[in-house]
């Protein structure tokens, strides 16, 4: 088993969007970083973007000094005690990416893999010790947004998860223990329900996309960081969700698979953002305020 938490030695492996989060957060805590990148482009500008975070959130600029950019992975993970990836979402370049850490990093360290979409159990199915390796599942941006997933596989140690879970809480984080290893997790299955419903509210007519957003953010969405869902029913009564959930759910869209409407809409090249056009229209000028609103609640809300 790794050293105590607040001596831990953190390798990242990619430093691109989530990686350099990653990487900060652990710097700020205190911890000793290493971080490497086949993106040199990537590598050769992570310690200028950590500044510029660490500047625009008022947080401690000698962090950057516990942060040590490495060419080659070998050097990155040889004296870890805990090794995150943080790589593009492609299960074939996960597998063989642990495949060589396993090889040169020490036979205690905790491996992790930071992914939104593909099983743990996947990625690390063919380690030798598979017992050490388990996923963390970071939101963007990570030093931002609290919650760091913790999922455990079927061949992961309890002792490997609770110390992961500590170095995470340590570093300020809330983890959550995901017991199983399913698609999604918990964070992304309870958000894509959501967006299944309001996707088929759309495609059925019933209100527009836009007023789909307003109605949640005027509602609901209000309470949600501070009530839970499973809070909220408690508070009202099991027995009135139970009589509502009588009367809606089976009106609620339920087929396993994604909406012919999505579909559509990829299909005719309307991509959100990235074409100015998806479920709405988006200027420039409109994309660049929604991600600065984002960024700005976010940023206000990050010690509550």
């Amino acid at each position: 088993m790794a050293k105590e938490v607040s001596q831990a030695r953190i390798a990242v492996i990619g430093a691109g969007l989530m990686g350099h989060g990653i990487a900060q957060v652990f710097a700020l805590a205190g911890h000793d970083v290493t971080i490497t990148d086949t993106v040199m482009k990537n590598l050769d500008t992570v310690t200028k973007r950590i500044a510029a975070n660490l500047r625009d959130l008022g947080d401690d600029p000698l962090a950057i000094a516990r942060i040590r950019p490495c060419l080659e992975l070998a050097e990155a993970v040889r004296e870890a005690d805990y090794v995150v990836e943080a790589i593009v979402e492609d299960l074939p370049l996960k597998q063989k990416l642990f495949a060589e850490i396993e090889r040169h990093a020490p036979a205690e360290a905790i491996l992790a893999s930071n992914t939104s979409v593909i099983p743990i159990t996947s990625i690390m199915e063919g380690l030798k010790n598979r017992e050490r390796a388990l996923g963390t599942h970071w939101w963007n941006p990570p030093f931002l947004v609290p919650l760091v997933e913790v999922i455990e596989t079927q061949w992961t140690k309890p002792e490997v998860v609770t110390w992961t879970m500590e170095l995470h809480r340590d570093a300020g984080k809330k983890p959550a223990h995901v017991k199983k290893d399913v698609p999604g997790f918990i964070g992304n299955r309870l958000q894509h329900a959501l967006w299944r419903e309001a996707i088929s509210l759309v495609e059925n007519g019933i209100c527009d996309a836009a007023t789909v957003d307003a109605v949640i953010k005027a509602s609901f969405g209000r309470r949600l960081a501070v009530l839970g869902p499973l809070e909220n029913a408690d508070l009202v009564g099991t027995d009135l969700t139970l009589a509502i959930h009588n009367t809606v759910l089976p009106a609620i869209d339920s087929r396993p698979a994604a909406s012919p409407y999505l579909q559509k809409l990829v299909a005719d090249g309307r991509l959100g953002f990235k074409s100015g056009e998806g479920f709405r229209k988006w200027s420039a000028d409109e994309q660049a305020a929604l991600r600065a609103k984002v960024f700005a609640h976010l940023k206000a809300s990050r010690d509550s």
